[in-house]
């Protein structure tokens, strides 16, 4: 499996979100976005994840970014999710997989020595035209949204 690296285009993708609504690249594209991987709905990490985001989008809106969070939850699980939460971004259900592995996400991981094959968290910054501008991986809950929004915050001088 190939790893994507900043310069690549992202891969083209497009599915069902929250809301109704279907995410892709398309509909993306043209202005950058944030594509953010999790492992699963309503547990800890990516609770307080998708909270920092909701609590930061108003700095995203400003600077023209799309949120969109994604993991291979159902609909159902992220619009529960969502709801309960108040997340104001999309949550997409990559159920089979395919994204997940395009965008190099779906590993092997191991705890408490048990293999098993799941969600590594991971921050996507897709610029305007469709390109990798910033990866982020084995995501440290705490200080990532900050990053993602520095980031953003030097994607946007670049393009001014």
């Amino acid at each position: 499996m190939t790893q994507l690296a900043i310069g690549d285009k992202a891969p083209d993708f497009s599915m069902p979100a929250t809301g109704g609504q279907t995410v892709s690249a398309k509909s993306l594209q043209g202005a950058p976005y944030v594509l953010y991987f999790y492992p699963k709905d309503d547990t800890p990490g990516c609770t307080t994840e998708a909270c920092d985001f909701r609590d930061n989008i108003k700095q995203f809106e400003k600077l023209g970014a799309a949120i969109v969070g994604v993991s291979k939850d159902s609909v159902a699980s992220h619009e529960k999710f969502a709801k309960k939460f108040d997340l104001n971004f999309p949550l997409a259900s990559d159920s089979d997989g395919v994204v997940c592995a395009a965008f190099g996400v779906w590993v092997e991981k191991s705890m408490y020595g048990k293999k098993y094959m799941g969600i590594d968290r991971s921050t996507f910054l897709v610029d305007a035209q469709g390109r990798i501008a910033g990866i982020w991986r084995k995501v440290k809950v705490s200080e990532h949204v900050a990053e993602v929004t520095e980031a953003l915050q030097l994607l946007a001088k670049k393009a001014a």
